[in-house]
C-alpha cells in the first residue's frame, strides 16, 4: 500500500496542514486504520479504497475533513491516477473535487449551519479573551474575537478548553491582509491545535459572507505553520480551494491482519 504525507492549503513545503494519505488495496479493519493514524501522529490520516474515503485523527474517526481530502486529491492528480473531477464517497456525503489549470484544487463541501448561542461556562477563561460573539456549529463552537492580532497571539489553556464541552473551538476575527483569520483547537479528538482546518471553513464561509456581503473570500489560519483557504458560498455548499505539496511518498511495510 502506498503512503504519502502531504502539506495541504499551502504551496510551500513545511507549511499548511500535513495529512497522511494511505491508498488501500482492500478492506482493512477500522482498528488498523486507527493504529496507523496514531502512529503517524498527524491531525488527520486519510484512507482511500476505490472512491470511499475515510479520515482518522490519532484518537478517533471523523465524518468530515478538508485538508486530508485536499491531500488525497493532490496525490491522485500528482501521480496521474486522476485527471478531471473526482467524487469521494464519505460519511459526510459525496464530495466532489476538481483541479484548476493553475494547480489549485477546489472541493465542494456542505455548508455548516451557524447558530448564535451563549458562551458556555469556562470558555472565556480557557481562551484568555472575551468573545465578541459565540455561535454553535454542530459539535463545535465558533468564537469571534476583537481583532486578527488577538487571534494570532491567543494562548489558550488547552486542558481547560477540553473541559468546555465542545468537540472543537474555532476562533476567528476580521482580517487585515485577508478577509478573515482563524485558529482551530480540538483537544477532545487528539488535536490540541489544527494547523489549517478545511471543515472549519465550512462554517467560517457562511459566517463571514453574512457579515461582509461577498460570496468569495480568503481566510488565513494563523497557526504556527499557517495556510490560506479560498472559500465561495454557493447556497448550502461551500467551495474550498487551496494548493498542496507532497513531502513523503513511500510504501507501507506493515500489512493489516487478514
Amino acid at each position: 500500500m502506498r503512503l504519502f504525507i502531504v502539506d495541504a492549503f499551502t504551496d510551500r513545503a513545511f507549511q499548511g496542514n500535513p495529512a497522511g494519505v494511505c491508498l488501500l488495496e482492500d478492506r482493512v479493519p477500522d482498528a488498523w486504520m486507527q493504529a496507523v493514524a496514531a502512529e503517524l501522529k498527524l491531525s488527520e490520516t486519510a484512507f482511500l479504497l476505490g472512491d470511499s474515503l475515510r479520515w482518522f485523527t490519532p484518537k478517533v474517526e471523523v465524518t468530515l475533513c478538508g485538508h486530508a481530502t485536499l491531500a488525497t486529491a493532490h496525490v491522485l492528480y500528482s501521480t496521474g491516477a486522476a485527471q478531471g473531477p473526482v467524487e469521494f464517497a464519505t460519511a459526510g456525503g459525496t464530495l466532489t473535487v476538481n483541479r484548476h489549470p493553475d494547480g489549485m484544487i477546489e472541493m465542494d463541501f456542505p455548508a455548516k449551519e451557524v447558530t448564535p448561542t451563549t458562551a458556555p461556562e469556562g470558555l472565556e477563561k480557557a481562551l484568555g479573551v472575551t468573545p465578541v460573539h459565540v455561535s454553535k456549529v454542530n459539535l463545535d463552537l465558533l468564537v469571534e474575537v476583537d481583532s486578527a492580532e488577538t487571534v494570532s497571539t491567543l494562548r489558550p489553556d488547552i486542558d481547560a478548553l477540553a473541559a468546555v464541552g465542545a468537540r472543537g473551538v474555532i476562533v476567528t476575527a476580521r482580517g487585515t491582509e485577508t478577509d478573515f483569520v482563524s485558529r482551530f483547537f480540538a483537544p477532545n479528538v487528539g488535536v490540541p491545535e489544527d494547523p489549517v482546518t478545511g471543515s472549519a471553513h465550512c462554517a467560517l464561509s457562511p459566517y463571514w459572507t453574512a457579515k461582509l456581503g461577498r460570496a468569495t473570500l480568503v481566510g488565513a489560519q494563523l497557526s504556527e505553520r499557517g495556510g490560506l483557504v479560498r472559500v465561495t458560498l454557493a447556497g448550502d455548499r461551500v467551495h474550498l480551494a487551496g494548493h498542496a505539496v507532497t513531502i513523503v511518498s513511500g510504501t507501507m511495510q506493515i500489512r493489516p491482519p487478514s
